[in-house]
């Protein structure tokens, strides 16, 4: 029986898979957008929370996609 570690697992099922992130990456991407432009034009104090942590909740997807991507090297 081979053993597979887990990097090379990973490489194995990479171009599936980086396809995948690299879409979620763009889609995050837009969402983040929208968040901080939602929240630069936000006129009602009551909804200035709501935008801070949806743009707080997009920016930390963000930052999780990419370092996923940065674990293949790109």
């Amino acid at each position: 029986m081979i053993f597979q570690s887990k990097t090379q697992k990973r490489k194995a099922g990479a171009p599936e898979e980086m396809k995948q992130l690299i879409e979620d990456l763009r889609l995050t991407q837009g969402a983040l957008d929208r968040a901080q432009s939602n929240f630069e034009q936000v006129n009602d104090p009551a909804l200035v929370d709501c935008y801070i942590y949806e743009l707080k909740a997009a920016q930390m997807r963000y930052q999780f996609l990419l370092r996923r991507v940065k674990q293949y090297g790109i």
